[in-house]
């Protein structure tokens, strides 16, 4: 048995190897001191057997299997064909080789009866984030299909006594869910074509008596399956083991033709706290965004749908637009409804050419107008669906994914196409790279509005192969129009992962755009996202989805953290609502060189209807408090900050306008605009006591360093 170490900056990994054996994880925790003897290490973790357990009695290790007595999920299944059916393959992998290079350890595992490699690849970045992946190989000759294959299979150490997860629905994404790590486990599989509303692809273990926290990832866009398996009688130890990979139809994956195949990457990040672990994500997703420096300062969007739907005009989107530019907006983007007979959300996707009847001089014209105003364009595209009412269509139809001599069942009246197709994935990549030729569109909005129903093409399933296509297209247009930003939405927040994250700029949070459903959206996903690739809209009131009135100060305060854009058209707002917007858009700009680059924390705060937020950068800072309910007393406890320098001292201010209700109840408010010069220890320990006794009320607290 040999012990191995993978260092980062505040962790370690100690992994026991056996050659012809297999290979552990016996230990995950905080940076150990070097000179450790990790042979002892391990074996103070060890246990001895216990009574019903197998003579030997098996350890899953990095790479779980049916054999001796596990009895959790394997990480690895195969099945092999026989004439007209698949027999599941029983497998022996035992470990042959192993190569560390600095933070970087690769493992190989032979099955040698089955002719089968499987390559592990563990690496720590310098974010701190572990990233895994995984790749088999069929060597022998025989006739192989894939039925299962983790990215990850990680040993939970056994202080992780607890699980966050994430459920949701369309405008409702993002709700956690924290319970005991219970005997039966967690195990969630998509079937969509997607991640999901219900967040599937993000999961947080914590240890209850410490607070320490294990946030997992799989950086995959399509189907997915993550599960737990609390191995409580058949192992050794009993620890926990966390698995996550791709998932498909059985068959899709053939060994026996591709006869390679590699997983998506799957990560994990150790921290203190939650605050640590967001940080963690967040510096590895700014680390994979494509050209991140080249989208700074992140510009204010107006987007055209909740102002206008498919009421489109060539004069009133002018009148938007010029509308827009007064408020301070520095880009303008055309919904839905600009494209061939599009007059509903029944028609004509597919036919991504310029609609004459609204445009018939195209979309120059307007173009012009935005751009004589100091903003850019953007243009709203949906390449992977295609309505059956349309010309694209009508020319493609075998190109639409279905059983065969089957009915086709649409979702909000779309068919999805098939992207592995090259055929058909040249076809959409001509129509959209024509368009970025001819016109000068610096942003595309690109949605996904249906679920991959039926995962079905002439030559079987394509669960796996179509997230493949869409990366494809994704690549190839970026690649020819390197300087388009591209944010992903899926009808909200049904697409967001990592995977897609380092091809696009941006990803849309949520259709819903009520700034109290926004209050529990954005710090869910900014648990793992960094506010610039957030989506943060201010929406018209009444709102659209939830019907809820709110003032303006309160919907733009909750919109200037995220990446700040309005959905409302200006000319229905009073002018007062418009100075107001005007202002949190200056505000916003002003600040958004610390929110899009600073270290996120979370503050607690006593009352649940209070929502706190705060970023620190260099020696400035900023936090977002916001209270949704009706305070139960009349003094709302302090707001105490976080992620400040305990002996250097603060000036702090409340950035104007202040919310009209609640400025009454501050006490001396000059002294509040002159600033308040505290300690760090004085603002962490006792806090601010800010008026949140009335629903709806929100505060920015600006923090200049001055030693």
């Amino acid at each position: 048995m040999e012990f191995v170490r993978l260092d980062g900056e505040r962790l370690t990994l100690v992994f026991a190897l056996e050659v012809g054996g297999g290979a552990d994880l016996v230990y995950l925790g905080a940076r150990l001191p070097e000179g450790e003897d990790l042979g002892t290490l391990a074996a103070s973790g060890a246990r001895g057997r216990h009574e019903s357990q197998p003579d030997v009695p098996p350890v899953p290790g990095l790479l779980p299997e049916g054999k001796a007595g596990w009895s959790g999920t394997p990480a690895v299944r195969l099945s092999e064909r026989r004439e007209d059916s698949c027999v599941q393959c029983a497998t022996d992998f035992r470990l042959s080789a192993w190569e560390q290079y600095l933070t970087e350890l690769t493992l190989t595992f032979v099955d040698d009866l089955l002719g089968v490699d499987i390559e592990h690849r563990w690496w720590i970045g310098a974010s701190g984030m572990v990233c895994t992946e995984a790749s088999i190989t069929n060597g022998g000759g025989r006739k192989l299909v894939l039925d299962r294959f983790s990215a990850l299979a990680l040993p939970v150490p056994r202080r992780f006594t607890h699980l966050t997860s994430f459920t949701g629905r369309w405008a409702g994404e993002m709700r956690e869910h924290t319970r005991p790590i219970a005997p039966e486990g967690f195990a969630r599989t998509s079937v969509a074509g997607k991640p999901g509303f219900a967040g599937g692809n993000w999961l947080i273990l914590e240890d209850p008596a410490s607070g320490e926290v294990l946030g997992a990832h799989l950086a995959w866009s399509g189907d997915h399956d993550t599960r737990i398996d609390p191995d409580m009688v058949g192992s050794a130890d009993g620890r926990a083991v966390l698995q996550m990979g791709a998932s498909w139809d059985g068959g899709e994956v053939d060994l026996e033709h591709d006869v390679s195949y590699r997983t998506p990457v799957a990560m994990f990040a150790l921290a203190p706290d939650r605050s640590t672990l967001a940080q963690v994500f967040h510096a590895h997703a700014r680390a994979i965004l494509p050209h991140r420096d080249a989208w700074a300062p992140r510009k204010v969007h107006l987007n055209s749908w909740e102002a206008l739907g498919f009421n489109l005009s060539e004069e009133g989107l002018m009148r938007l637009a010029d509308d827009a530019a007064a408020l301070g907006i520095e880009r303008f983007v055309l919904d839905d409804g600009w494209f061939g007979g599009r007059r509903n959300d029944q028609t004509s996707l597919g036919d991504w050419f310029v609609s004459p009847d609204i445009f018939p001089n195209g979309l120059g014209p307007l173009i012009a107008h935005v751009k004589s105003l100091g903003m850019d364009f953007g243009l709203w595209v949906e390449p992977e669906m295609v309505s059956p009412e349309s010309d694209f269509y009508r020319q493609h139809r075998s190109g639409a994914l279905h059983a065969r001599d089957r009915e086709r069942p649409t979702m909000r009246g779309q068919l999805v196409l098939h992207l592995a197709h090259p055929a058909v994935s040249d076809a959409v990549f001509r129509q959209i790279d024509a368009l970025l030729r001819e016109y000068d569109i610096a942003y595309l909005k690109w949605d996904h509005n249906r679920d991959l129903f039926p995962a079905k093409a002439r030559v079987g399933s394509v669960r796996n192969s179509q997230t493949e296509g869409f990366y494809d297209l994704l690549d190839r247009l970026r690649a020819a129009h390197p300087k388009v930003e591209i944010e992903s939405c899926a009808s909200g927040g049904g697409r967001i992962d990592y995977g897609v994250l380092s091809r696009v700029h941006r990803v849309w949070p949520s259709d819903n755009n009520d700034a109290i459903e926004r209050l529990r959206i954005i710090p869910a996903w900014s648990q793992f996202l960094p506010l610039e690739v957030l989506g943060s809209h201010v929406s018209p009131s009444p709102n659209p989805i939830t019907g809820r009135r709110l003032a303006m100060d309160f919907r733009a305060k909750v919109a200037v953290f995220g990446h700040m854009g309005v959905e409302a058209d200006p000319a229905r707002m009073t002018d007062k609502e418009r100075a107001c917007l005007a202002a949190h858009i200056a505000l916003y700009k002003e600040w958004r060189g610390v929110l899009h680059a600073g270290a996120l924390h979370r503050l607690d705060h006593p009352d649940p209807d209070v929502t706190g937020m705060m970023v620190t950068h260099g020696d400035k800072a900023l936090a977002l408090v916001a209270q949704t309910a009706f305070s139960p007393v009349f003094d709302a406890a302090p707001v105490r900050l976080a992620g400040l320098d305990p002996e250097a001292r603060y000036r702090v201010t409340l950035p104007e306008p202040w919310p009209p209700r609640a400025r009454h109840y501050l006490a001396v408010p000059e002294r509040w605009r002159d600033g308040l010069v505290l300690s760090g220890t004085a603002l962490m320990g006792q806090g601010l006591a800010l008026p949140l006794t009335h629903p709806e009320t929100a505060w920015l607290i600006a923090l200049e360093k001055l030693s």
